[in-house]
């Protein structure tokens, strides 16, 4: 979660009596280098946020139309699983570090990226299935395939695997299993970025909470955890430094000295992005409620983003310590919001905002119960 910037503050902490190899391990970052790691980091964490944002609201709204067919609610974050993923994040996060302390973490990084090769593919085809397809030649057929896989018989028939595509998705899968294939092969940062920012967008498009309370408890048990894990302990930065899978973005801060075979990095963790990203996503789509010309409550948050990312920066060069993010973009994206409601007076309508409300879609069953009653009786 934390944003754990390493580099230059990692090596100025180190003991000078230490052995040439280590001293020459890495390049002592520049003043531009370390400018350029932090402002490509800062772009690629506001573009996931901004893409995935409106990416969201299409979701939504295909959530709202399936609901209306099958009359179920769609799965989003309740209020008590807010409360609890801070300590099952705690648990997680400790578990791992357990891990790295007692296996080799060569190991244990390399049955995680097995399973994150498959995860990154998978979502790198969600976000890039339509641009390669407008690139497929015309020559190559959209022909169509089905995989049905079910179990029982009859009214006991359950569907297992029901899975349409086409060739277009076909060659998408095998553009980004290339990718994949580059990314465990040479864990390349550039690999490691397209799959951790298209993780990023899909975690920003897909994971919804329902309404502004929930968003709330949500980020302020993490910010708590955030704090908690970095000031009180070594265990998130021990495991941000030994995790090498594609859950945080990265960009060398000697880049200007050694070109793409950089090493001395710059990082940012991915829940830095994606959990603030969907409670700013739930307010473009709170904007959109309102029916009005502008988003000024997404457009609001998102800039309180960008200026809690640089407060982030800035501390940790005040004080050469890695900062827990969450602890800055927190108070920045809850509280513009909340100020900003209670100076237009939106403050009833944005916590009485909810995605999918459960007595709209009560009143519709007993809507559609009603007429039927009523056609049966006639």
């Amino acid at each position: 979660m934390a944003s754990e910037v390493n580099g230059y503050i990692a090596q100025a902490s180190e003991n000078p009596t230490e052995n040439d190899e280590a001293v020459t391990r890495k390049v002592p970052s520049t003043p531009e280098g370390m400018a350029i790691a932090y402002g490509s980091l800062i772009i690629m964490a506001i573009l996931p946020i901004f893409f995935g944002s409106y990416r969201a609201v299409r979701h939504h709204k295909e959530q709202q139309q399936q609901c209306k067919k099958s009359g179920e609610q769609p799965d989003t974050m309740s209020c008590k699983e807010a409360a609890i993923f801070p300590f099952i994040s705690s648990f997680a996060l400790f578990s791992l570090y357990i891990l790295y302390k007692v296996f080799a973490k060569d190991y244990i990084n390399q049955i995680l990226a097995g399973y994150f090769f498959f995860l990154g593919i998978l979502a790198l085809c969600h976000l890039t299935s339509p641009i390669i397809s407008s690139l497929v030649p015309a020559a190559i057929p959209k022909t169509q395939y089905h995989i049905l896989f079910t179990r029982g018989e009859g009214d006991k028939l359950q569907h297992i695997i029901n899975y349409k595509f086409n060739l277009h998705d076909i060659v998408c899968l095998i553009c980004c299993s290339l990718v994949g294939a580059w990314y465990l092969l040479e864990k390349h940062w550039i690999a490691n970025n397209l799959f951790g920012i298209a993780f990023a967008i899909n975690g920003v498009e897909l994971l919804h909470v329902n309404n502004v309370i929930t968003g709330c408890i949500l980020l302020c048990g993490l910010l708590f955890y955030d704090a908690f894990w970095v000031f009180g302990t070594d265990v998130m930065i021990t495991v941000a430094k030994s995790f090498e899978v594609p859950i945080k973005l990265v960009f060398p801060q000697d880049i200007l000295e050694k070109g793409l075979t950089a090493s001395n990095f710059a990082m940012l963790g991915l829940g830095d992005i994606v959990l603030p990203g969907i409670f700013i996503a739930l307010l473009l789509r709170f904007d959109n409620s309102l029916s009005r010309k502008t988003n000024v409550y997404f457009y609001s948050t998102f800039f309180a983003y960008f200026m809690g990312l640089l407060t982030t920066i800035f501390i940790m060069h005040l004080f050469n310590h890695a900062q827990p993010a969450l602890l800055y973009l927190v108070p920045a994206c809850l509280g513009t919001p909340l100020l900003l409601a209670l100076a237009k007076g939106d403050w009833k309508a944005l916590f009485s905002y909810e995605d999918h409300p459960l007595d709209a879609i009560q009143t519709e069953e007993r809507t559609a119960q009603t007429q039927a009653e009523t056609k049966k009786d006639t």
